[in-house]
């Protein structure tokens, strides 16, 4: 029982990360129908972002723990986010009118450009820092296990909660919101209305990012060590976990995430490690199967 209650830690700290890359996604998709596939490397890049920030804090001996976090993730967010408008703005905008298969050329090209970048400046070899935060909380002691949360894992989870309800905030109460929902319903109508819709998507992108680099901030955190690659791995898994809760559902992304979070943190543990993708993936399979839309997502109905 304890050792089940701590990969439940350990799934739903792994979740909450795949579910803020899995809004930036779930965002994008909702408003231009199409699936960026240089997020995942956008959040790449704020791992190294990250690193960077923290290596130049330490090397001014700053070591104030909050004002530290809280510097990386303004410098973080900062770049990320013209990172999300630079994707938008040279993969994206000049083939909105094209044909659907164009644009997604274009952003896988996108990705590739950046992990090569990624690595031509930083090298091949993974970037470690030291550990940033130590310790934690004993929740269960057991003579053969000992249950513990650590405080990095509780920063993640608290973080994570605290942006659903903003995003979920923004996207329903606020101006910005409803001009969002209406480039998704309709664009043309949108920009006859007076919306100006390329400002619209453009800054859907940087919130995209600006979730991503939240997420990178906090894997390098929690791990410690990035590489160039990471940004591929953690993409797919949080693609996957959009496209589980119902793409274009904000609250279906992040339970997609907390679900392949826990499957992969319960499979690893008591299965098989090196088979715990094929069950994420398998169980995907099964849920599209008989919900194509997802757990969360509504069907699309095309009204003649």
């Amino acid at each position: 029982m304890a050792y089940a209650l701590q990969q439940l830690i350990n799934g739903l700290t792994l979740g909450a990360v795949y579910g803020l890359i899995a809004i930036g996604y779930t965002m994008v998709y909702g408003i231009i129908g199409m699936i960026n596939f240089a997020h995942g490397d956008i959040f790449m890049v704020s791992a190294f972002i990250a690193v960077t920030a923290f290596t130049l804090l330490a090397a001014f001996d700053i070591t104030s723990l909050p004002l530290a976090i809280t510097a990386v993730l303004i410098v973080a967010i900062f770049f990320t986010s013209a990172y999300g408008w630079a994707v938008e703005r040279m993969a994206y905008r000049p083939l909105r009118g094209s044909t659907r298969l164009a644009p997604l050329i274009s952003a896988i090209g996108m990705s590739i450009f950046l992990q090569n970048m990624v690595q031509l400046t930083q090298g091949a070899r993974v970037k470690p820092i030291p550990p940033v935060i130590e310790g934690g909380i004993v929740l269960w002691t057991t003579p053969d296990f000992t249950v513990q949360i650590a405080w990095t894992q509780i920063l993640i989870i608290l973080v994570t909660v605290v942006l659903m309800v903003a995003f979920t905030w923004l996207i329903t109460q606020t101006s910005f919101g409803r001009q969002q929902r209406a480039c998704e319903q309709d664009s043309t109508m949108t920009a006859l209305l007076g919306i100006n819709v390329d400002r619209t998507i453009s800054l859907t992108f940087m919130l995209g990012a600006a979730l991503a680099a939240v997420a990178g901030v906090m894997v390098t955190v929690y791990y410690g060590v990035v590489d160039f690659y990471i940004g591929f791995v953690a993409g797919i898994k949080a693609f996957t976990a959009a496209v589980l809760g119902g793409i274009g559902s904000l609250p279906g992304a992040m339970l997609g995430g907390l679900l392949i979070g826990l499957i992969e943190s319960f499979w690893a543990a008591y299965l098989s490690a090196e088979y715990k993708d094929v069950a994420t993936f398998a169980i995907l399979i099964l849920v599209l199967m008989f919900r194509p839309s997802g757990l969360l997502g509504r069907p699309e109905v095309e009204k003649v």
